[in-house]
């Protein structure tokens, strides 16, 4: 690796992270910044990283990111497709080939996400890994950063192998029908291989859950073919009771990343549980970031 691109990848992080503004990713403006993007310090929380990386990085002495941090990077600065891809080069990567899935979320997904306040919603890849997650969803749900990243998944937390905690929500979550709730998982799964049918994390989950979990198994001998689109939910919230919430989910176009939406009826007695639990925060110990990248 050459000096050259050494600076190249530390002044692209640089030019990129002063242009992001902090409104863009839910952060206070507040009154002492020298300059309009984000520090340091905030990039560092949003990628999942120590300051102290990101200094090295954008100094040019950290010379190997791995294409996690890359991609964690990537998110944090929401950069487009063609963006990411060259940060990947300037790390002496291969950028994430078509045809396989992509926990990459465009710009205008994250201008969405930023401007729905205080809603609970998180965005999951293809294949139901989850890759970001707000504070308002944490607060719901529980704050799922202390679980390893490769755990954070629905499908794995629908149909446990093993045993073991869930790692998504950390308290329980019931469905209106939650047979149809597990076929529908299923059916997405199914759609996915049809879609990302190289996709090796993709083939290794659903080998792992064919083989660990019965009623995995069941649903996937059977060939359904389908989206998971809808639920109705209640959330067991130690803080503020049982709240029922409606939990859509939008399909961002061929990358197909899942938007989950939590809300409640306006007006309810849930409505106002859940902007409690939005405003007292997740009920564990920490404080979480307003985006956490998964």
């Amino acid at each position: 690796m050459t000096r050259s691109s050494e600076a190249g990848l530390g002044a692209m992080i640089r030019t990129w992270r002063e242009r992001l503004p902090p409104s863009a990713a839910a952060l206070p403006v507040g009154r002492a910044r020298r300059a309009p993007g984000l520090r340091r310090e905030e990039l560092a929380d949003l990628a999942g990283v120590s300051v102290d990386y990101v200094v090295r990085l954008e100094q040019g002495r950290a010379r190997t990111p791995s294409a996690q941090v890359v991609a964690s990077l990537a998110r944090a600065l929401q950069l487009t497709t063609a963006e990411r891809d060259h940060l990947y080069r300037l790390a002496h990567l291969v950028p994430p080939a078509d045809g396989l899935i992509s926990d990459h979320i465009p710009p205008g997904v994250h201008r969405v996400l930023t401007r729905l306040g205080d809603v609970a919603v998180a965005v999951f890849a293809a294949d139901w890994q989850l890759v970001w997650w707000n504070r308002s969803w944490a607060a719901l749900l529980g704050d799922p950063s202390s679980s390893p990243r490769q755990l954070r998944n629905f499908a794995r937390d629908r149909f446990p192998v093993g045993g073991g905690p869930a790692h998504l929500a950390r308290w329980p979550v019931t469905e209106q029908d939650s047979s149809a709730t597990d076929a529908a998982v299923v059916s997405d799964l199914r759609r996915a291989t049809g879609r990302f049918p190289h996709d090796i994390r993709l083939a290794e989950l659903i080998r792992s859950l064919e083989a660990g979990n019965e009623r995995f198994a069941e649903l996937w001998a059977a060939g359904t073919v389908a989206a998971h689109r809808e639920d109705r939910k209640t959330i067991e919230h130690p803080s503020v009771g049982p709240v029922a919430v409606d939990c859509d989910v939008l399909s961002d176009g061929d990358s197909e990343l899942k938007i989950v939406i939590m809300t409640a009826v306006p007006g309810s007695a849930d409505e106002t549980k859940l902007r409690l639990a939005a405003i007292g925060g997740p009920p564990a110990p920490g404080t979480p970031e307003p985006f956490v990248p998964a």
